[in-house]
């Protein structure tokens, strides 16, 4: 589907939704509802959205489809009995370490089964994250994080989700390495979208108001919605910029617009749309389906046990405190370690 919006201040054309009828990435996806099934209601008339909606089972799909599918938005038959297999065993670690006596990747992970579709991201075509903007690459240059970064001398050098502060939007809606809880509450007026990931918590009003002044931000931005039948439609705009999150930092400008849509008694079909004109040259949307688990639960994000790590990071590497990482070694009568290496990121 191509759909424009114009950007008054900038000369590129940028993917909207229209909220037509676009075709999920897969049916496979989308079981058929049951015979006469209908949209839950809630006591006050809205359709019923409530409930655990955890995105930890569609761990193995990845939101960016790889480059030689082309605009393939579906696996064949033998590539997902092969992908499958791989997340079986993925979901299988933790047993196998605990018969060795191991506590490793397989008790820190939650991995899931594939999804027929082949990323999360469906538009562009090819299921991949627009090119940036001289200014959006200019900023993704300029990112400092765990990942990419050997010595930390300052709070700066690293990156939000670091210093477990947000993972920003869309990722805060996505899939992680664990902690993929999301929690649907409702009153008139009001919808409450609880995330386990750093305990955040979305509110989305739903009574008409505009939205803040531009220079007030917030991380996971100020969100506004309305009914468009049995679908939840929501705009979030006034984000706080330079959250890595994506391809690039978010600019102030960035806008998403959400769509959940009940398809089943437990399923909702989620769509977002997400555009920064700023630094992104075009729009991308995320498409995939949420399953209700009513037996998940949410459990604690406990991050930086004992508010040591930043600090432990600053004074193992930072040259400030050389001399003082060389007494410590010289007192146990042994050498320095040689510098530290650039992790690479999963996936």
């Amino acid at each position: 589907m191509k759909l424009r919006l114009l950007a008054a201040a900038l000369p590129l054309l940028f993917a909207a939704p229209a909220f037509a009828e676009d075709p999920v990435p897969s049916a496979k996806d989308y079981p058929a509802p049951p015979a006469g099934w209908k949209v839950a209601r809630t006591a006050w008339g809205d359709p019923d959205l409530r409930g655990q909606w955890p995105v930890d089972y569609m761990a193995a799909t990845p939101r960016e489809r790889p480059a030689e599918l082309g605009n393939r938005a579906e696996w064949t038959e033998e590539e997902y009995q092969e992908r499958l297999g791989a997340a079986e065993q993925r979901i299988g670690l933790e047993a196998a370490q605990d018969r060795v006596g191991i506590l490793g990747m397989g008790h820190w992970r939650e991995d899931g089964r594939p999804l027929w579709q082949t990323s999360m991201i469906v538009e562009p075509a090819n299921g991949r994250y627009p090119p940036l903007t001289e200014e959006g690459k200019r900023a993704a240059a300029g990112v400092k994080t765990s990942w990419n970064t050997v010595v930390f001398d300052k709070i700066s050098d690293f990156g939000v989700f670091d210093r477990c502060l947000t993972r920003g939007m869309p990722s805060s809606m996505l899939t992680g390495a664990y902690n993929m809880g999301i929690r649907v509450m409702q009153s008139p007026g009001l919808v409450v979208i609880g995330l386990e990931m750093i305990h955040e918590t979305r509110k989305v009003y739903l009574d008409g108001r505009d939205a803040p002044p531009p220079e007030v931000t917030d991380y996971l931005g100020y969100s506004r919605g309305h009914w468009d039948g049995d679908t939840l439609v929501i705009e979030t705009t006034n984000f706080t910029p330079g959250i890595s999150n994506g391809p690039a930092p978010n600019s102030e400008k960035m806008k998403v617009i959400e769509r959940l849509t009940p398809v089943g008694p437990d399923q909702i079909r989620y769509e977002a749309w997400i555009e920064d004109p700023v630094m992104l040259t075009s729009a991308y949307k995320i498409d995939i389906p949420w399953r209700r688990n009513p037996a998940y639960e949410f459990y604690e994000y406990a991050c930086h046990e004992g508010n040591v790590q930043i600090r432990g990071y600053i004074t193992s590497t930072s040259p400030r405190f050389e001399a003082q990482r060389q007494a410590k070694w010289s007192a146990q009568g042994e050498e320095a370690p040689g510098p530290p290496e650039i992790a690479v990121p999963p996936g």
